[in-house]
This record gives structure tokens, sequence and C-alpha cells, in this order.
């Protein structure tokens, strides 16, 4: 006879402990025996009266298919011969009002189609054969940190449509995003929530099927396509995720077998009034090890790379969102939610202890301390959190006009105070624009060339301040209007010039990113940022170094966000080499004025910006320009330095008397200096008077 009862070592684990594999045993699993086959349903309601599972085979009338309740543990089991894959069913509950009940799986793996919300038998494993080994062999030799991380932000359902304004399937939009994603330089791309959700509206955020992948664009084996290709291809793929509250709508977990059984017993705990939701009760080990099974399964069923946390803020504070109630005071008398802390502790802990490599980032909004740092230094225990900070500053920042920005330095200054106390990613979201908020183009002042000319501008800036990056679809190329979640981004704009231009920029930074490991290798240390200039408020002009591990791996930033062009600007510089432009924003490629430092750019022994020497460039207005040392080889010999007056050609002249008393010869003959192996062109009038 078949034994239907789960484990009890599980069971206890999972009302009592640490059950975090809780899929493995709860749902609904398709077996085949010699004598028969059906499908085992397993499902926690500990206060229903009783559970039927109902469905087309049963006319979703449960009189026949009542389950057992195991015990007191709060379970109920039943097998059904003949249902097979591909069968809908749902929970009919008797609850303790005596009131009956329809009820979607909480832990399906598949679902209907919107609106239809039954669960659907589906064998989650399935017979896919993955082809990611590379990818996983090599993101294991990788620290993330000192690592390029640059995100693409996709909302499937709008990134394209196809010819008849339908979704795309997982597959046809991998083999359509992902030659985007290499051409563009992206190194992820993060999705907007793709467990199952009722409301197209609500992008994914108000979720009922946390087990369920969306059913709007295939199956499970379509998805795990989609994941495999992207890494086949050299590209992570993160999901947002929705720990914090749940939808209320009826087929759901909201009242799930007639109590509060998700969602706290404490009206002013349990009502998210701003978003129309529910919030888990993190106080609860069931609630704690259905949410931290869930994280686990997205990784070990579907391969992703990393979750994006939503709504931190949310679950770290009793009083979120809400006004001022005595009643919403922790033991201590704090406002902060002490479970939320403890169930963001294990969960961070539960995932990197099964997978060591993943990312996990907290959309945390406040200043809560120590996100990024692990629990047993009393912090969460994420890698990276999304710099909310950095993002509004510089937002509000770009809106200004140029006297406005004279008066708001600090905006574009402030990030730096804070910079390395986390983990930061940079994010340009998708709640950056909608709701009135506007498109990242317009929210640019100025008149038509102006606002693309800040928006690269904008971007080089993102680009090389410290912490990862993260921008959302259309941005790339400058979207007019706000996004709309109902239908396609606006990729018939590419047809105009400046747009095309802006993508063609945006592409070209990313590479820049990539190939420049002085942008990305110290992200989260002093070591790699100093400021040259960040009082130059008059001029709304920035400059600094970004700075690999190499001392002779960096690149000095300069960011005019005024409307003004400068033709003869002075700016320190902290080795007396030459140098040269890497990029410029104002390139005419990109749709500027092509006002370009093409030549050599020489260092002058004068001090400024307390630095030892500087140099002269053209600075176009609204621009961001990335500055190199030309380095020494012994291959290429690269001009040193050229006199113009003769206090250069005195201090020269000290200075190469100081190397030879060093041990360094002077061919003056071939007009090489020879110091330590490197041989050095030097191009120096009056080298003969040396």
């Amino acid at each position: 006879m078949l034994n239907l009862d789960v484990n009890y070592y599980e069971t206890y684990l999972f009302n009592n402990w640490d059950n975090f594999r809780a899929y493995r045993f709860l749902g609904s699993r398709f077996i085949k025996l010699k004598e028969t086959s059906g499908t085992i349903f397993r499902v926690w309601a500990p206060n229903a009266l009783k559970v039927s599972v109902v469905g087309d085979f049963n006319n979703w009338d449960g009189k026949n298919h009542v389950m057992k309740k195991q015990s007191d543990t709060g379970f109920w089991n039943l097998f059904i011969e003949g249902i097979k894959e591909g069968d809908l069913y749902k929970y009919e509950i008797l609850t303790s009002e005596g009131k009956s009940i329809f009820k979607s799986d909480p832990y399906a793996f598949y679902s209907e189609l919107r609106p239809n919300t039954a669960s659907i038998v589906t064998n989650v494993v399935g017979n896919y054969v993955w082809n990611d080994k590379k990818w996983f062999e090599e993101k294991s030799k990788k620290n993330t940190f000192s690592s390029p991380l640059n995100i693409y932000e996709v909302h499937l359902s709008s990134w394209k449509l196809n010819a008849k304004k339908n979704f795309y399937s997982y597959r046809e939009i991998a083999d359509l995003l992902i030659p985007y994603i290499l051409d563009m330089g992206y190194t992820h791309v993060e999705l907007l929530p793709i467990a199952e959700h009722p409301f197209d509206g609500s992008w994914g955020y108000q979720t009922t099927g946390y087990y369920s992948l969306t059913s709007r664009f295939g199956t499970p084996s379509d998805f795990k396509y989609f994941v495999d290709k992207f890494h086949q291809n050299g590209i992570g793929v993160i999901m947002d995720w929705v720990p914090g509250h749940f939808c209320k709508d009826s087929h759901g977990l909201y009242k799930f077998d007639g109590s509060y059984l998700y969602e706290y017993q404490n009206t002013d705990l349990r009502e998210n009034y701003g978003w129309g939701t529910a919030n888990f009760d993190l106080g609860k080990t069931q609630v704690r090890n259905f949410l931290i099974s869930n994280a686990l399964f997205w990784f070990e069923t579907y391969h992703i790379d990393g979750i994006r946390v939503d709504a931190v803020a949310n679950m770290l504070y009793l009083n979120y969102g809400k006004q001022d109630n005595p009643n919403l005071k922790n033991k201590y008398g704090g406002i902060e939610n002490l479970e939320a802390v403890e169930f963001l502790r294990k969960l961070n802990k539960a995932i990197f202890e099964h997978f060591p490599d993943a990312l996990v980032i907290a959309e945390e909004s406040t200043a809560w301390p120590m996100v990024t740092r692990p629990d047993y230094d009393g912090g969460l225990g994420f890698n990276y959190k999304w710099n909310m900070g950095w993002m509004n500053d510089i937002l509000r920042y770009m809106e200004l006009d140029e006297n406005g920005r004279k008066y708001n330095h600090n905006l574009i200054t402030f990030s730096l105070m804070y910079a390395f106390s986390e983990n930061f990613i940079l994010p340009i979201s998708h709640d950056e624009v909608v709701y009135g908020k506007k498109s990242i183009l317009n929210k640019m002042p100025g008149n038509y060339e102006d606002k693309f000319s800040g928006l690269r501008a904008f971007f080089g800036y993102m680009m090389t301040h410290p912490g990862k990056k993260l921008n959302f679809m259309g941005n790339e190329f400058a979207q007019f209007d706000e996004w709309k979640f109902n239908s396609e981004l606006d990729w018939n704009l590419l047809s105009y010039p400046m747009h095309s231009k802006m993508q063609k920029y945006v592409k070209d930074l990313n590479h820049l990113y990539k190939d420049e490991s002085a942008l990305w290798e110290q992200d989260y240390s002093f070591d790699g940022f100093n400021w040259i200039d960040a009082s130059n408020n008059n001029q709304c002009i920035i400059s600094f170094i970004r700075q690999g591990f190499s001392k002779n791996n960096f690149i000095i930033v300069i960011c005019n966000f005024s409307f003004k062009p400068y033709e003869d600007f002075k700016i320190g510089v902290p080795r007396f080499i030459n140098y040269e432009e890497l990029f410029n924003s104002s390139n005419s490629i990109y749709g500027g004025s092509n006002n370009l430092n093409n030549n050599i750019i020489h260092p002058i022994m004068e001090k400024w910006n307390d630095r030892p020497f500087c140099i002269r460039i053209k600075l176009p207005a609204l621009s961001t320009i990335f500055i190199k040392p030309i380095l020494e080889t012994t291959k290429k010999p690269t001009k040193l330095l050229i006199t113009k007056n003769l206090t250069q050609l005195n201090e020269i002249h000290l200075k190469t008397k100081r190397l030879l008393k060093g041990g360094v010869s002077i061919d003056k003959k071939r007009n090489y200096c020879n110091d330590t192996g490197r041989r050095t062109r030097l191009s120096i009038k009056g080298l003969d008077k040396i």
C-alpha cells in the first residue's frame, strides 16, 4: 500500500525548525508505479476542517477526493490514480467557519495562464539537459566584487512583442535578447518578477504562485532553455523576488485555510495599505521555510545566478508606509522588525551555503546599517545593495538648471561619503521612469541637443562612480516617453539619429567599462577612488581618479555638468607622464559637439588641485571625459614630455641629475632614458645642455 505520509522528521523541521527544501515534499507529484500511476498531493493547511482535491477529473467537486490529515502536523495528503502531468487542480478547503473556499496550490510548479487560476500537475525536474557547466566553472573562479557587473533590467512583457503584438516565448526572447545584450556589452540580465501573478499591471510584484513560473511566456522547460542559453553566451541571469508581501486575490495565499496562515494575525502588521497587499508573517517558522525554500528552489531548479530582493525596507520596519502607531513596536520599544532581521539573515546564510557564487541584492531604500555585511558581524548578509541614495541625489541634480546645480553641488559629491560602507549597485531602474517621473531623457533640462548631452554626461558619471551598474531597458536609446508595461519599447526611435547615436554611446561605454579594470577592480575600497576636485560648484565640474590594483592602472574622470565649454581647462594629475583622451561623451559619433582632445596631453610641472602636476584640456559643455596615462613599454617607446619653457627645463635638469646619481643612464644619441630596464623616449628641447 502506498504510504502518503510525509517523513516525520521533515514535518517536525518544517513546523519547528529549518526545512529549506519544502518544495521537495509539498505540492503535487506525478508518480508511476508497476501497478498504477497517478499524482500525490500534499498541502499544509493546519486550521482547515476538510481539504479535497478538485479538478476537471471530478467536475471540480471534491466529495470523492477528500484528503487525509496527517496526525497533528497540519499536513493533508492524497494519492489520486490516473491524474497525470498537465491536469488542472485546486484545493477545496472547508474553513473552521464552515465556509468552502477554492485555493491554488502554494507549492505548484506551474499554473494556468491568467485570468484562469488553477494549478497544473508538472514535473519541474523534467528531462531538460543543461549545457552551462562551463559557465558555473568560470564563475566559481571569479571574485564578483573585483569583476565587472553591468546589469540590463528587463520586463519580458514589454521589451519586444511579436508581429501580432503578443508576448514572445521564453525561447524566442532568449534568441532575440542574447544577441542584443552581447552587442550592447552588458554582463547580466535582471528580470522583473517571473513568478505567477494575476495582474499584468503589478509587473509581477504582487505574486500568487511563488513556485510557479509564469505561464505568460511558456513552460518550465522553455525558461530553462532561456537561462541555459544566456549562460552559454557568458551572461548571468538575475530575477526579482518578492518575499515581503503578497496579493490578496481569493485563489492565493491570503487566508489560505480560512485563517491568517501566511500573513500576520495583527491587522496593523498584516495590512500593507500602500500596495493593497498582505505582509508575510516572518516570525512564523513555516512561513520562513516557505520563503527560503522558494529562493533555493529558483537557484536549484532554474540555475539562476542571483535574486534582487524587493522592498527590504518594508520588511525591516514595523511602521513602513504607515502612520505612527504605538502598537508597531518591538519588544525593546523600537520600530525594527526583529523577526524580519532574523529571516533575512537565515535567507542569506542558506543561499550562500548552497550557492556560494550567488548574487543576493537588497533593494533597501533607507540607511539601515551593514546590509551587505555577514550576519556574524551584525549584518544582514546580502552581498549587494542598491544605492538608492545615489540614485535619488543624482536624478534630482540632473533635473536642475545650471544655476540650481551650482547651489546643490553636494548632490553629486555626497555619495562618496558613504560609497564604501556597503557593496553598492548603482540603479537606474524601472521605478524611475513611471508614474509621472518622466523618462531619463526628459529629466534632463535644456533644448533637444542639451537633453542628449546631459544624458551622455550622466551615464558617463554613472559608469565611473564606484559601484556596480544597473540600467533599465529603453534608457540605452533614450526613450522620450515613460515606460509603458502594456506595450513594447519605442524601438522606432532608433530611426532618428540622436537616439541611435545614444544607443551607440551606451554600447561603447559598456564595452569600455568591461575593458578598463580600473573602473571595477576596487569598487568597494577607498583605494579605488580619489577626488581631484570635488568643490568646483561654480563651474558645476567634478574630477576624480578611478584606480585599479596596479599603480599604473588608473583613469582620470572629468564631468562638466554646466552648459559652458572650456577650451583651456586645467586639472591636477598624479604622475608626470603623458596622457591621452580615452573617451569623450561629446564625440560627434554620439551626437556631440566633437570638441575632443585628439593629441597627446603633456604634463606641466605646476601644482594644481593639490596634485604635483597638471594638464590642460578642452572640456566640452555637458560632458564626461576619461583620460588615461600613456605608459612606458619596452616595445614601443612613448614620448615622456615636451618642455615649453625654461623653468620646466631647469626642473628636468635637476631631476635628471638625481636620476644620474641613482645609477640611471641617459643615451643622448638615441634620446632614451634607461631606468631599471625600461626604455622611455625623451623628447626634450635642449637635452644636449643637460
